[in-house]
């Protein structure tokens, strides 16, 4: 039998309670050894202790004993980090650098929420330290990892529907109230608002549909009140010449969606910024039909079987990257009412080398 992956979470908020009910699912389904069988939660890192009891629960409902919590990270890599395959980092944005950073180091393969980095000299860092130490990283991008949009890109690089012409982005949700005294919305913890938060999921999938770099974007931000964005638009403009709008809402009716429509010669496709679903659409006159592809397993168990080896990592740090330069160059567009900006380009800009 394969020896359980031995992995720690650090951060487990709401974000990562969701996450770790996944890792459990063997378990709450009445059968705790298969799920022993693949994945082993030796401890978690909250430093609230409201937090951490509100963890505690979640495997006690499962029928397991609920890990140790060290609220400290670093020390949790200093008293577990022998014990570790790897660890799932679900914290605010602007502490995933130093913690990926220094589990990589100390040899733990990462499984880091998204946004990757808050920049992209940080992306840039941590690329650095996975090729220096050898270690996986994968981001959790539920777009990336999704069955339908890893589909979708070989398509679209395929040249099934044609030259992309322009693609169309839209998130929206209720997040502006949602998330009020939390840290999503102190700026030095967050990095940014809702086109940061939820709508970095529009950003990133709208990149990996698109299969290369901007090369300019124009932006404008509206807070509402609030500390950081709510409402965004963006205008952005392929290497290639492609066209592109954002259109990001966090002050929505209760609700949390997503559409991308991507035009191109042949066809219109349709998904969502987390791949939730696919569909091609041929002529007016017909609606879009869906593409068949297989359930997504979530991200933990896409991580896990980049790290059997059984598939190719899909969103790697590059991933982080690309998303980090789209996103920089976003928010200097923003702070200057919407000049646009010159992107940094990779030299290999036309597929960024993630396919």
């Amino acid at each position: 039998m394969t020896s359980p992956i031995r992995v720690a979470v650090i951060g487990v908020g709401g974000m990562a309670r969701h996450h770790i009910r996944q890792m459990l699912t063997p378990a709450l389904a009445g059968s705790a050894r298969e799920m022993q069988s693949t994945t082993r939660i030796v401890a978690l890192c909250e430093p609230s202790e409201v937090m951490a009891l509100e963890a505690a629960k979640v495997f006690v409902e499962a029928g397991l004993p609920p890990p140790p919590n060290q609220p400290n990270w670093e020390k949790l890599i200093v008293e577990y980090g022998a014990e570790l395959d790897a660890v799932f980092i679900i914290t605010p944005h602007a502490l995933h650098h130093d913690q990926t950073k220094a589990c990589l180091e100390a040899g733990i393969d990462v499984l880091i929420e998204k946004p990757m980095v808050m920049t992209a000299a940080e992306a840039h860092s941590l690329i650095e330290t996975r090729d220096r130490t050898g270690r996986l990283l994968v981001v959790a991008f539920q777009g990336s990892l999704s069955p339908q949009v890893r589909l979708a890109s070989r398509l679209l690089r395929a040249n099934e529907f044609g030259r992309i012409l322009t693609i169309s982005g839209l998130v929206w949700q209720n997040w502006g109230s949602l998330t009020v005294n939390t840290w999503r919305q102190e700026p030095a913890f967050s990095g940014g608002g809702f086109l940061f938060d939820t709508g970095a999921h529009l950003l990133n999938t709208v990149a990996d549909l698109a299969g290369e770099d901007f090369s300019e974007v124009a932006a404008w931000f509206v807070q509402n009140g609030r500390p950081v964005e709510t409402i965004a638009v963006v205008m952005g403009r392929l290497v290639s010449g492609g066209l592109v709008t954002f259109h990001a809402c966090g002050e929505a009716i209760p609700s949390c969606n997503s559409e991308i429509r991507v035009f191109c010669e042949r066809a219109i496709l349709h998904t969502g910024i987390w791949g939730e679903t696919l569909a091609v659409q041929y002529t007016g006159d017909q609606p879009p039909a869906p593409i068949p592809v297989p359930p997504s397993r979530g991200v933990w168990e896409q991580f896990l079987a980049v790290r059997s080896g059984n598939v190719p990592n899909p969103s790697p740090p590059e991933v982080g990257l690309r998303m980090a330069k789209l996103w920089d160059a976003i928010r200097a567009s923003a702070a200057n009412n919407g000049i646009p900006v010159k992107c940094e380009v990779n030299d290999d800009s036309q597929s960024n080398g993630l396919e």
